[in-house]
């Protein structure tokens, strides 16, 4: 997967990169803001008394998953919408969003991270949510990519687990050492999680690429910058559930 570096001049410095890592994966970025003084102290209190990157990794991932509420109809097509500290502000996300939150969080403790795309096929979204899109395959899903022991491991804190239990979605579990990418099937066995197509790795939201994409693909889905139809989608999965 090929990824980008670039990182804008004045960003926070971060202690240098093991050889085969770029140090952008360790610096700020204008949607992945490590440096954003929230940011830090939310990362502090999650990783406090923990030394070891891969429990910091854990601590960190479940913290965003569970603590950052899922909600597709909140999407905010703009660099402030894309980006990490907004996500934290207002605990409210998506698969981007979320994705860029747990890639802040990582850096801000000195975990190198990146942010990886791949298209998906979404069997479970919700009726309505699918009629909004048109489509069941989701561009650009969004999820982290952090060095852990010598190895880059991808892992997606999407679903916070009261989602999870209402969808009847076996909650995405982590250990910092094996990839933890959405389930292929979900607890009654049924098509969750098709991954189409990996789109790479990136040291920063490309907003530049994804706001055109989303309103290309979803073009009944979005009214200027924000969903055109708001709803409950929590309570959605519920009700397809019964």
């Amino acid at each position: 997967m090929s990824h980008s570096a670039v990182v804008p001049d004045g960003a926070l410095q971060t202690p240098q990169a093991p050889d085969d890592v770029p140090d952008a994966f360790l610096r700020a970025t204008p949607l992945i803001q490590s440096d954003d003084p929230a940011i830090a102290a939310f990362a502090a209190t999650i990783v406090a008394g923990v030394v070891e990157p891969i429990e910091r990794a854990r601590r960190l991932y479940y913290a965003v998953r569970d603590q950052i509420r899922y909600d597709p109809y909140a999407i905010e097509l703009s660099q402030e919408g894309l980006s990490a500290s907004r996500c934290l502000r207002e605990r409210v996300g998506f698969c981007v969003t979320k994705a860029a939150l747990f890639v802040a969080l990582a850096r801000a403790v000195r975990i190198p991270a990146r942010i990886g795309f791949a298209d998906v096929r979404n069997h479970l979204a919700t009726g309505r949510l699918r009629a909004l899109m048109g489509t069941d395959v989701f561009c650009f899903h969004g999820y982290a990519d952090l060095r852990l022991d010598g190895r880059w491991v991808k892992a997606t804190p999407t679903f916070n687990i009261e989602l999870c239990e209402r969808f009847r979605v076996r909650p995405l579990e982590f250990d910092g050492r094996s990839d933890a990418l959405l389930h292929a099937f979900d607890a009654d066995d049924r098509r969750h999680m098709e991954y189409l197509r990996f789109r790479g790795t990136f040291a920063d939201v490309p907003h530049a690429t994804i706001i055109p994409t989303f309103l290309a693909k979803y073009p009944t889905m979005f009214d200027g910058q924000s969903v055109r139809s708001r709803g409950d989608f929590a309570a959605e999965a519920s009700a397809e559930r019964r």
